[in-house]
């Protein structure tokens, strides 16, 4: 399975980029409701997209441990 994390927002387009550092345009209405910039994407079987949670969280709480590590918190 196929995973895609939501860089950024340009105009109808969510920039993803892939594991392998490639970067892809989809349009914002091929996403799941409530995707925003970071967020993890898989691609099911079928070609859907759906956030994958999990991976969202697990990436967001390794940056905020990173970021207090930094700020000596």
């Amino acid at each position: 399975m196929k995973k895609l994390i939501i860089d950024r927002f340009d105009g109808v387009y969510a920039i993803c980029e892939d594991k392998d550092k490639a970067f892809f345009a989809i349009e914002q209405t091929e996403l799941p409701a409530g995707a925003k910039a970071g967020d993890v994407l898989k691609i099911t079987d079928d070609g859907t997209l759906e956030i994958d949670v999990e991976e969202t969280e697990r990436r967001r709480n390794r940056v905020l441990e990173k970021q207090k590590k930094l700020l000596g918190q």
